[in-house]
């Protein structure tokens, strides 16, 4: 399993830019728990999931008329190919109609979503309103209708499902990872645009606008779909019945979920998570992030005999988030609101010197529904790590913005601890950051953060006047942040309020619960459970966020019999329809595992 390329071959690579590996459409068995896992899977029965075109095709062809939509980055013009040559060899007529044709223009459809991107300069738009018709010459779309001289009648793309065939669907899902990596190559664009753009920017779109979209209209029309198929492969394709993908939903969101992470390089990346986690690319300059949990861009992965399926989050939200939960379904609704994520500084650099908006200020700017409250689990560290958080005591605002423009203007250094505080890091400390407080994490520190779910409205005062991995300047957001900035987190006040104090509240034989207390302003608590043995939980119809922070492998078990060993550093979900719980340690040292879970309503 260590030598990736063996399982992990990458078909795409002019069709995507990155060094993360591709994965496979197909995996064999292995141990799991033995190591960090990063192809985590639901095992469904067996004959639930296929592998190919051929087999998609034999299913259309018993169809005759088929709707085929999808997600914002498949790469069409394969599906289509690929489709007919399957449908041609079986000696049939095929009439494709592509839904991209009837588009709006690319300066009518820049005309609309405009209001939602913000200036050109500017990291973040505000969450689009439209809806996926709004793009498209409806009159001209609905009036194409399956024509009888053909065999077989297609009509394909993103937006096909608006011209109301009556007939079956094939949703084609694309992890939003896969299409970051394929807009970095050139090979996808916005949604409408007939023009590539740097890949910040179609980011940005496809983040406020594009995404916003395709998962609205996923979400409609979920009921109505008939195959659910992965598109992460161009030339190749798993799929399988709707009614089979609801079973494993269901499953899922009553057991436990992992979701499969991603892993991307940084400016300030560190080596432990290439050194630590096999599988990976070593050929990565570093990695600075694992998208552990951070399910707007996270997938879930189901295997059936060897073949892989993977499907974005947000299907579990739609189906089940009561389930998910619990009491606070009610409250968050599709939203998945806690994040698990890891920041990599080992033998990297500092992040930079940042803070996050207020709750007014992400939904009246952003669009967005919660806040960017976070805090800081130090997994590992080095002797000499450090965070950074709070303000000294002698803070003076006016003269802290003159130092920040000064070297953003001139490209001078800042001796940053003569503004802000900088704190000794050491394994389990928990640091806080709700909203609006000065923070970075410094190198040698492997930090989980454990946060609300957004995860991009990052606020950048001072980057140590460094580049990107690309060579250029990373933005500087010093407005934004002085909107939002709270300075009396200062001097004593931080040691006080902004680190968190550890309390055992229950203890037996053979384990201890602790209180790893968080800011009154997070909707989120954590808990940690120190044990030997096995350990027994009730989730109270809440949610429970975990990882095994030390020790080398536990069992899960949940009430209706499922069980998973999880490895050192793996995250995993205990749903609320879980109800009860119980850790056994596989290992032969003490382990920990965080909990984090929502606070009461």
């Amino acid at each position: 399993m260590n030598n990736s390329s063996a399982f992990s071959p990458d078909t795409l690579t002019p069709l995507r830019k990155t060094t993360q590996y591709l994965m496979p459409p197909k995996l064999a068995d292995f141990n799991d728990g033995e190591f960090y896992n990063i192809y985590p899977v639901t095992k469904l029965a067996a004959g639930k999931i296929f592998n190919g075109y051929a087999s998609l095709a034999q299913w259309i062809i018993s169809q005759k008329t088929v709707v085929i939509e999808g997600y914002a980055g498949v790469l069409w013009d394969l599906v289509k190919d690929a489709l007919q040559a399957e449908i041609e060899s079986a000696e049939l007529k095929v009439n494709f109609i592509e839904s991209a044709n009837y588009l709006k223009t690319s300066a009518e459809i820049e005309e609309l979503v405009q209001s939602f991107l913000g200036t050109s300069t500017s990291v973040w738009g505000t969450k689009c309103t439209l809806e996926l018709k709004d793009l498209y010459n409806m009159d001209r779309l609905t009036a194409q209708q399956p024509d009888h001289k053909y065999d077989i009648n297609i009509i394909i793309g993103t937006g096909a499902t608006l011209a109301n065939w009556n007939a079956p669907i094939i949703y084609i899902d694309v992890p939003k990872n896969e299409i970051q990596f394929r807009m970095r190559a050139g090979a996808v664009t916005n949604l409408g645009s007939n023009k590539l753009q740097e890949p910040a920017q179609m980011y940005k779109r496809m983040y406020f606008v594009d995404w916003v979209l395709c998962s609205t209209l996923k979400k409609n029309i979920l009921n109505q779909i008939s195959i659910i198929a992965d598109g992460q492969w161009g030339t190749d394709i798993n799929w399988m019945f709707k009614n089979d993908f609801i079973d494993g939903l269901n499953k899922i969101s009553r057991s436990v979920i992992r979701v499969r992470p991603w892993f991307e390089p940084g400016a300030w990346g560190g080596q432990w998570i290439k050194e630590r986690i096999p599988g990976l690319n070593k050929d990565a300059v570093n990695y600075a992030w694992s998208f552990e949990l951070i399910v707007p861009e996270n997938g879930l992965v189901f295997k059936s005999d060897d073949n892989l399926l993977e499907v974005s989050f947000d299907y579990l939200m739609f189906n089940n988030n009561q389930q998910v939960l619990g009491d606070h379904a009610t409250t968050f609704g599709d939203e998945f609101p806690i994040r698990f994520d890891f920041l990599d500084t080992y033998d990297g650099g500092n992040l930079s010197i940042q803070c996050h908006p207020h709750l007014k200020y992400i939904q009246d700017n952003f669009g967005e529904t919660i806040t960017q409250d976070e805090t800081y689990y130090i997994l590992d560290c080095k002797p000499d790590a450090q965070v950074y958080l709070g303000f000294q005591e002698s803070i003076e605002p006016v003269a802290f913005k003159e130092a920040l423009v000064s070297s953003q203007q001139n490209n001078v250094a800042l001796t940053i601890t003569d503004y802000v505080q900088s704190h000794t890091a050491k394994k389990h400390d928990l640091f806080l950051i709700p909203n609006g407080t000065i923070h970075s994490a410094g190198a040698n520190n492997l930090v989980l953060e454990i946060s609300a779910t957004p995860y991009i409205f990052t606020f950048k005062m001072y980057d140590w006047l460094r580049l990107d991995l690309d060579g250029n300047p990373r933005p500087i957001n010093i407005d934004h942040a002085f909107n939002n900035l709270v300075f009396d987190r200062k001097g004593d006040k931080v040691q006080q309020e902004l680190i968190s104090k550890p309390a055992v509240i229950e203890s037996g034989d053979n384990y201890q619960l602790i209180h790893l207390p968080t800011h009154a302003e997070h909707f989120y608590d954590v808990h940690r459970v120190d044990f030997d043995g096995t350990v027994s939980i009730e989730n109270n119809n809440n949610c429970h966020v975990m990882m095994l922070v030390e020790g080398n492998k536990v069992l899960l078990e949940t009430a209706d019999g499922t069980q998973h060993v999880f490895a050192y550093a793996e995250t995993f979900v205990v749903p609320a329809a879980a109800q009860n719980y119980t850790l056994t340690n596989l290992g032969n040292s003490k382990a920990r595992v965080i909990k984090a879970f929502l606070k009461d309503l």
